[in-house]
């Protein structure tokens, strides 16, 4: 059995991460945090035009659609995908390692782009349909929530395969031998015992991709074309085209402590050692 840390040495070993994060995210925050009750007066000014604001709050709406719908598409994508590199032969094990890592090797920003070049009017997608004569007229496919959803599903994939991955990995070989001996078929096996089985993984999965899709400013300033803005967006609307830095901070803070009530949500009810987020 292992012996526990001592107070010292846990300060010696994380003392100085600990610092580095709070030198660069908890002091930032807290200036944040004061501008948002100090500009341009004392008090909940902001936070009150933050709730009574129609266009804030409609933008929160669509940020949390848009999040809901990518984290089940990519949720559901990354369960595929990590089906195959667990379970699948060697060659569709590498194949599928291709999928996950060579995403990882691209920027967002050039990513972004690339999506652009594919679904804008005069992209490929659509002078291919058109060439085949599958439509007359180009689908509007960019510059909406669709083209948004597109662009961050795939830049997210990866991040929700690595703990889903992981639960696969941890589970029993004899469970399923068990289920076949008792007469279950292929499809009751994964249905009734694989994926339950894997649950902790897919609430992990869930709770990374919606706490990583409600920060995405870059894909959908770039595939939503200014008419799809989501909340990281108007911050730096706020911030810096207005400027209304108290109402961006406002904004901020909100954001901020709506990922810290998911991410308890995440360490109450997945174990970090099942998700595969400490690994």
């Amino acid at each position: 059995m292992r012996k526990p840390l001592s107070a010292l040495s846990f300060l010696v070993l994380a003392g100085p991460l600990l610092a580095f994060l709070a030198l660069v995210y908890l002091i930032p925050f807290l200036g944040v945090a004061e501008w948002s009750i100090t500009l341009p007066e004392p008090g909940l000014t902001q936070y009150q035009r933050l709730a009574g604001d129609p266009l804030v709050l409609s933008v929160f709406l669509r940020t949390f659609r848009i999040c809901a719908t990518v984290t089940v598409v990519t949720v559901i994508a990354a369960y595929m995908i990590a089906y195959v590199w667990v379970r699948g032969t060697p060659l569709q094990q590498r194949l599928a390692e291709l999928c996950i890592l060579i995403p990882f090797w691209i920027s967002v920003l050039t990513r972004a782009f690339g999506w652009l070049a594919l679904l804008s009017s005069r992209g490929l997608i659509n002078s291919w349909l058109q060439s085949l004569g599958f439509i007359s007229e180009p689908l509007t496919l960019v510059r909406n929530e669709f083209g948004v959803i597109v662009g961050m599903t795939h830049f997210l994939i990866p991040f929700a395969v690595f703990p889903l991955a992981s639960a696969m990995r941890s589970l029993d070989e004899r469970v399923f031998l068990a289920a076949r001996g008792m007469g279950a078929g292929a499809m009751r096996i994964f249905w009734s015992v694989f994926v339950p089985m894997t649950f902790s993984g897919i609430i992990g999965a869930t709770l990374i991709v919606f706490v990583f899709a409600l920060g995405f400013f870059v894909t959908p300033a770039i595939l939503g074309g200014g008419r799809s803005v989501m909340v990281a967006e108007l911050i730096y609307l706020r911030m810096f085209q207005s400027p209304d830095w108290g109402l961006g901070a406002a904004i901020s803070v909100t954001l901020v402590v709506i990922v810290a009530v998911l991410m308890g949500v995440l360490f109450r009810y997945a174990r970090l050692g099942d998700t595969g987020v400490s690994k």
